[in-house]
């Protein structure tokens, strides 16, 4: 439900500047409607994952649950009422309702995680952590042909607001599912809640909020509102030095406090620093194939809105797929290795794809398209190196930390697909702009010529876009070769069945 809702607004957004009277031509003004999700999403991983330590998993998951909702319903019952500049009830309505709805939403994935830690031992819950991602991912494939779907019923039954009032009954399933696995755990155990045992550790709740609030602040800094004129944030200046502030104040307080957020021996480990670095990278890659792979369908193949969403849905259909056959083989040859296979399929798929023309979409081999084969390739790819690498952190943690470990490792591929949204969208726009520029550019004359001229004008900026995500997908694939590297060289070389990794 909150992956559904991660990207459900996206292809929802026109309905929704048209119903608050936002102006199309000025969708820099929807940003808030995205980073300000992804700042609550952010913001609260930390914060929520060390309170599932100390209170237990379930009352902060159902906890964030109803702060969901909440949120929800502030979305769902935002309105336009005509007083300039915005009503009331309009964006700053709608702003807040998205920023509730990331804070519930940010700790769902991270305490799954933690749950699928406290009920499996270490080399035996690599499957359970590949399943809570398969899920995870699931939800993603399925957000934008969700919104779409909402987006063509509101023609005829209702508006864009469904989307969000549907959550209630959702949720309601999601609360009851809880409370019945809670019991069932509870009755196997004789007691608890399936939520780490022992002294519940101090925690530096200052520093959790610094380092929470920090990096949503860079987040926002580094989302490009207006990418046709900058790869980041037009206010990233003050976010930026608010970003730098708070993170020197989380870094002073993780050395002075005597209980810091993250536990000094983590950041000594070798497998924690490779995991996190390898981590990052994939979000930047990840995030050259969430957004470059439907532009290029847009542009170069002329494919229609919903078109360019399933050509990126055999990408992103293969994602849930490695991930649980990543939780499956990481038992059985490792993390290091199932993470080096991964990357390796997920570089050589980027390859692939940097190769495409203009007539890709027409090349079939055995009767399918070669285009798809690659896309789920490089998404195969993505989906086996999930599992290897979050339990490589969890593993690292003492139990009463799960629900910590467990949200860096999301924080950490989160801020890695910002870093690549804002890198990418700078290398394409000036790469594009350098091709299009060179060389002799036709004009566009009155006449009999006409019709050819602007055929040539057309071709050139196929061309010009074909070589952009060509040098976009390149850099995607040595992203993965260098995260492979690090993964190689950091992660355990063997599954840890029957060792006690948790020591630390």
């Amino acid at each position: 439900m909150a992956a559904l809702d991660t990207y459900v607004v996206v292809t929802l957004l026109p309905k929704i500047l048209f119903d608050l009277d936002l102006p199309v031509d000025r969708i820099e003004r929807a940003t808030p409607m995205l980073t300000g999700f992804l700042a609550g999403y952010i913001v609260t991983m930390p914060l929520l994952g060390l309170a599932s330590d100390i209170h237990g998993r379930g009352v902060v998951y159902l906890g964030s649950l109803a702060i969901f909702v909440a949120g929800s319903v502030l979305t769902a019952t935002a309105a336009y009422t005509g007083e300039p500049p915005y009503g009331i009830l309009g964006q700053p309505w709608l702003v807040s309702g998205r920023v509730l709805q990331g804070l519930g939403g940010g700790a769902m994935v991270p305490i799954a995680l933690a749950l699928a830690a406290d009920l499996f031992p270490a080399g035996r819950r690599d499957t359970a952590i590949g399943a809570v991602a398969a899920i995870q991912e699931t939800g993603s494939v399925l957000g934008p042909l969700y919104g779409a779907a909402i987006a063509r019923l509101a023609i005829d039954y209702g508006d864009w607001r469904a989307a969000f009032w549907l959550n209630l009954p959702l949720a309601a399933i999601c609360a009851a599912c809880f409370l019945i696995a809670a019991r069932a755990v509870r009755a196997e155990r004789g007691g608890g809640e399936g939520s780490p045992a022992g002294d519940r550790p101090a925690v530096d709740w200052t520093g959790a909020a610094l380092l929470g609030l920090g990096l949503a602040s860079l987040a926002i800094a580094l989302y490009p509102d207006d990418p046709a004129k900058q790869a980041v944030s037009t206010n990233v200046v003050p976010w930026g030095v608010a970003a730098v502030l708070l993170l020197m104040g989380w870094g002073y307080r993780q050395f002075a406090a005597l209980n810091p957020v993250i536990p000094s021996e983590l950041l000594r480990s070798r497998p924690f620093l490779g995991s996190s670095a390898t981590n990052l990278l994939v979000g930047a890659g990840l995030m050259a194939a969430l957004v470059n792979i439907p532009l290029m369908g847009r542009g170069v193949f002329n494919l229609d809105q919903i078109d360019s969403a399933l050509l990126l849905s055999r990408f992103m259909v293969a994602i849930p797929m490695g991930a649980v056959a990543g939780g499956l083989l990481s038992r059985r040859l490792g993390g290091r290795w199932t993470a080096v296979l991964g990357l390796t399929a997920a570089a050589l798929g980027f390859y692939l794809i940097s190769m495409w023309g203009a007539a890709e979409l027409s090349i079939r081999v055995a009767g399918l398209r070669q285009a798809d084969l690659e896309l789920i390739l490089c998404g195969l790819g993505f989906g086996l190196v999930i599992a290897p690498l979050a339990a490589a952190v969890i593993d690292l943690a003492r139990p009463e930390r799960h629900g910590l470990a467990a949200s860096l490792v999301v924080l950490v591929r989160t801020l890695g697909m910002m870093a690549g949204l804002s890198a990418l969208s700078a290398f394409g726009l000036r790469r594009f702009y350098d091709l299009f520029n060179t060389g002799y550019a036709p004009r566009l004359l009155p006449g009999p010529d006409f019709q050819h001229q602007k055929l040539l004008f057309e071709q050139k900026i196929t061309d010009s876009l074909v070589a952009e995500y060509h040098g976009v997908f390149l850099i995607a694939a040595g992203l993965c070769v260098v995260a492979g590297l690090v993964a190689g060289l950091t992660l355990s070389a063997r599954s840890t069945a029957g060792t006690t990794t948790a020591s630390t």
